[in-house]
């Protein structure tokens, strides 16, 4: 879920450095912004390719969607390919024409509605994917998508209750332990967001970003070592040089003292 001007850097190398930026602010200071370009804070929904994957299918993917722009199928799995490589914007053009003819069509709106929500437009993503939801069959998936949009408009109590209503239709579920936790994070409220990392780390169906969100969360509680011996244990030397450098960058901004105040010039004698 990034919006980048250039080309993309892979994600595996953004894992942990994107949502550091984005805790280190919470940590620090207010967070301002209404949302957030490219740091949310939460983790997405697993992909169903990797990046390399979308990038070699990708060709294939448009050329027949130039040939059957109304084959749904085809418009969701190229939406994603697009996603994977950082055409988030293309994407939206692609899933909303398809989406027009085939309104409903729950798994595409659901498609339409993260691509959506890549691109900032996280209102409408909103009203997208509640269309994209069966009030009679739930579906977690969403839910937690949803959550993970009120978090990067920092409306972090809203999307706490979307993600305990996700947890009450999928217990247990990583994905949405781990977003709930960075959300508790963001939230300042570091002891109970490790607690359900800590919980998400360990169920079998945890990925790798599962463990390097608690290594972020356990960072911001002062404890380096622990941390970064987490954010070394599923990234490549290179890129696990980069996560700890970010959490060391971190921790120094967060023992700094803070800025002197420049103090406001003397009135001027009055004769």
């Amino acid at each position: 879920m990034l919006r980048l001007v250039s080309r993309p850097p892979r994600k595996s190398q953004l894992i942990l450095a994107m949502t550091v930026a984005a805790l280190a602010l919470a940590g620090c200071t207010s967070r301002s912004r209404s949302g957030g370009g490219d740091v949310t804070g939460s983790v997405p929904v697993q992909a169903q390719f990797s990046e390399q994957q979308a990038r070699q299918e990708i060709d294939g993917l448009a050329a027949r969607y130039q040939s059957s722009p109304q084959d749904a199928n085809n418009a969701m799995r190229y939406g994603r390919a697009l996603r994977a490589t950082g055409q988030a914007a293309q994407a939206v053009a692609v899933l909303e024409r398809v989406a027009i003819r085939d309104s409903r069509n729950l798994a595409l709106l659901g498609e339409y509605g993260r691509a959506l929500a890549d691109t900032g437009r996280y209102e409408q993503a909103m009203q997208v994917l509640t269309r994209a939801q069966r009030p009679d069959m739930p579906d977690w998936r969403i839910v937690n998508v949803q959550g993970s949009i009120l978090d990067q408009m920092s409306r972090h109590d809203e999307a706490q209750k979307l993600y305990e209503d996700a947890l009450r239709i999928a217990p247990g579920q990583p994905a949405v332990l781990s977003n709930l936790g960075l959300s508790l994070a963001l939230s300042r409220k570091l002891p109970q967001a490790e607690q359900l990392l800590r919980q998400a780390a360990a169920h079998p169906a945890a990925d790798r970003r599962v463990r390097q969100n608690l290594a972020l969360v356990i960072g911001l509680q002062g404890r380096f070592g622990e941390a970064e011996e987490l954010a070394r244990k599923d990234l490549a030397p290179a890129e696990a040089e980069q996560n700890v450098a970010y959490l060391r960058s971190m921790l120094a901004r967060q023992s700094a003292p803070p800025p002197a105040r420049s103090r406001p010039p003397a009135p001027a004698a009055r004769g």
